[in-house]
């Protein structure tokens, strides 16, 4: 008995260490190469930074509620209710960042409006100042304003489209691996300052891909008056915010490229 006890606890110790080793080459990475730091410099759709830069740079607006969650998805949990919604409340951060780092920030001129009160009281507060000490060498520029306008939202969070996985057990000792698909659209449209018209509409999806695998060891010893469980496993899910910039960006880069379909900008050949 005592060497069918050990014989279990080492199978027990050999299915966790390769979880456990691959975890911790999954994260290595992040954890030292990083050094710690959260950022992210790059655009992870490399089709639109280096999209060829336009003759005439586009000004561009994205209000505060141009680009909203209208999903309504609260975030997905098996065990318990959540109200946590399942993409960010400010999805429009990224359209902006998106249009920054178009064509490596050589494409789209995007002008503040998300925080336009703010701006205008710091203008007001600064003409005050030079209007009381009577200063008019500097005078302040006008504010710039857009030619076109970008609007949509994130219209769907779709969750468990696709689910699956494969287990075995023999004996209480048992492996199972699961996975599911979510997906998350974006819809976008270049609008017309002039004359309010819809020039392009652009739809994009981007799936959410979910993984787990787990080892465990359920049996009865000594006449089956001891239970013997170990338990080990994983899981690797995509980040939902990754999953919509990258969906936003696809968005972007298909306004661009209709556009120039279009001839609604161009570019110079020696551009290319």
């Amino acid at each position: 008995m005592e060497l069918r006890l050990t014989f279990l606890c080492l199978l027990g110790l050999l299915l966790s260490s390769c979880v456990a080793f691959d975890q911790f080459d999954d994260t290595y990475d992040q954890r030292y190469k990083a050094n710690n730091k959260v950022r992210v410099d790059e655009l992870h759709l490399k089709e639109l930074a280096s999209v060829p830069a336009p003759s005439v740079k586009p000004v561009v607006a994205v209000y505060a509620s141009s680009f909203t969650d209208q999903t309504g998805q609260r975030a997905s949990n098996s065990e318990f209710a959540l109200f946590s919604s399942a993409v960010t409340q400010d999805p429009g951060s990224l359209l902006v960042r998106a249009l920054k780092h178009a064509s490596n920030g050589n494409f789209f001129r995007v002008v503040e409006r998300a925080g336009l009160d703010n701006l205008t009281k710091e203008r007001q507060l600064i003409r005050s100042a030079r209007e009381q000490f009577k200063e008019t060498s500097n005078p302040l520029q006008p504010l710039l304003f857009a030619g076109v306008l970008i609007e949509g939202s994130v219209i769907s969070y779709e969750t468990n489209l696709t689910t699956g996985g494969i287990g075995a057990r023999y004996l209480g000792v048992g492996k199972s691996i699961q996975y599911r698909k979510d997906n998350v659209t974006v819809s976008l449209r270049l609008v017309s300052v002039a004359t309010g018209e819809i020039l392009i509409e652009a739809l994009t999806h981007k799936t959410v891909f979910s993984y787990g695998q787990s080892e465990d060891i359920f049996i009865f010893l000594e006449a089956g008056t001891e239970l013997l469980e170990i338990e080990n496993g994983n899981s690797r899910n995509d980040s939902v915010t990754i999953s919509l910039m990258m969906a936003i960006e696809g968005a972007v880069l298909e306004l661009i490229n209709i556009g120039y379909e279009r001839s609604f900008w161009s570019h110079d050949e020696q551009t290319n």
